[in-house]
C-alpha cells in the first residue's frame, strides 16, 4: 500500500531518483587514498574483543572562532561493560529545519565521553553538496573523537546550535550498537564505502546500526529528534521541554574559554545531568 503521509511518498520519489542518479554516476571504487580534507584524512583502526575494544587516533582538535587552534590525535581504549549512556547530538545547518547533522556520545564510567561523527568525506578543496551526495560523490568516513573536539567545533567555531539528548535505551542495546558502528568503522578500514544522502548518511547510518524501523526523519534528519522523542527514546514530559533541555550552545561557548587541560567531559556530563533531573513539583 502507497504511504499515506505526504513527506514519505516525497521522500520514497526522492529515493527512486537517487536509485536513478547512483545508476548512472561514474563506476568507480571507494578509496582511501584521496587527499583528504584534513580533519578527515584519517582512516580510523579499530581492534576489540568480547570485552574491550580501542580505537585510534581520535581527533581532539581545539578551535576558536577563526577556526582550528592544535589539530592533535589520541587513542581510546574502553571495557564494553564500562558504558553507561549514550546521548545523541543534533546539529541544525542553517537555513532549513529538514536538515541536521546527527552525531553521537558514548559515556563509560569515571565521567569519560568518547564521540562518532559519520561524514562525507571531502577532498581538500571540496564542498559538501547534498545534491552530489546523492551519487558518489564522496567516501563515506566514520571518524571517533573527544566529545570537546565534537561539540566545539560546532557550536564555536562554526556556530551553530548544539543539541545533546540522552537516550533511553537499555543496557544490552547499549553495548550493541557501541560494537555495531565499531565493526562499520574497522570494516572502512579496509572496505570504503560511498556516502549517499539518502541511504548512507550521518543519521540512518545511526539508525541502521540501532535497528530502527525506516522512517522519512533519517532523511530529512532535522526531523530526527522528534522522531526519536514521539518513539520514546528520547524521554520527557514534552518535546519542547526536552529540546530546551538540550540546547547546550551557550554552554559550550562559556566552556571554551576555559584551560586546555579542564576536565570537559565532566562538566558536560554535570550540567547534562542537572539539566535531566527530575524538576520539583510547585508547593512540594
Amino acid at each position: 500500500m502507497a504511504p499515506s503521509n505526504p513527506i514519505e511518498r516525497l521522500i520514497r520519489r526522492l529515493a527512486v531518483a537517487g536509485l536513478a542518479l547512483c545508476a548512472a554516476a561514474c563506476a568507480g571504487a571507494p578509496r582511501n587514498d584521496r587527499d583528504w580534507y584534513p580533519y578527515l584524512s584519517r582512516t580510523t583502526q579499530v581492534e576489540m574483543d568480547e570485552q574491550r575494544f580501542s580505537v585510534t587516533p581520535v581527533s581532539d582538535w581545539r578551535y576558536a572562532p577563526s577556526g582550528p587552534t592544535a589539530e592533535t590525535y589520541t587513542q581510546a581504549s574502553y571495557a564494553f561493560d564500562d558504558l553507561r549512556n549514550v546521548w545523541f547530538v543534533l546539529e541544525p545547518q542553517p537555513g532549513s529545519k529538514l536538515a541536521a547533522h546527527t552525531l553521537l556520545l558514548f559515556e563509560f564510567s569515571n565521567d569519560r565521553l568518547l564521540g562518532l561523527t559519520i561524514e562525507a568525506r571531502r577532498e581538500v578543496g571540496e564542498e559538501y553538496s547534498a545534491l552530489r551526495g546523492v551519487g558518489r560523490a564522496f567516501e563515506l568516513s566514520y571518524v571517533w573523537a573527544s566529545a570537546r573536539d565534537l561539540l566545539v567545533r560546532r557550536a564555536v567555531m562554526l556556530d551553530h546550535q548544539v543539541f545533546v539528548y540522552p537516550l533511553a535505551i537499555q543496557d544490552d542495546r547499549q553495548r550493541l550498537l557501541l560494537r555495531r558502528v565499531l565493526e562499520r568503522t574497522a570494516e572502512l578500514e579496509t572496505t570504503p564505502r560511498y556516502y549517499n544522502t539518502l541511504f548512507s548518511n550521518c543519521t540512518n547510518e545511526l539508525a541502521k546500526a540501532a535497528d530502527l524501523d525506516w522512517h522519512y526523519a533519517f532523511i530529512l534528519t532535522g526531523a530526527s529528534d522528534n522522531h526519536l522523542f514521539r518513539q520514546g527514546v528520547i524521554p520527557g514530559d514534552s518535546f519542547e521541554a526536552a529540546e530546551a533541555r538540550a540546547e547546550m550552545s551557550v554552554f559550550l561557548r562559556e566552556f571554551n574559554s576555559l584551560p586546555a587541560d579542564a576536565d570537559f567531559d565532566a562538566a558536560l556530563l554535570a550540567e547534562l545531568r542537572r539539566r535531566s533531573a527530575p524538576q520539583p513539583q510547585a508547593g512540594s
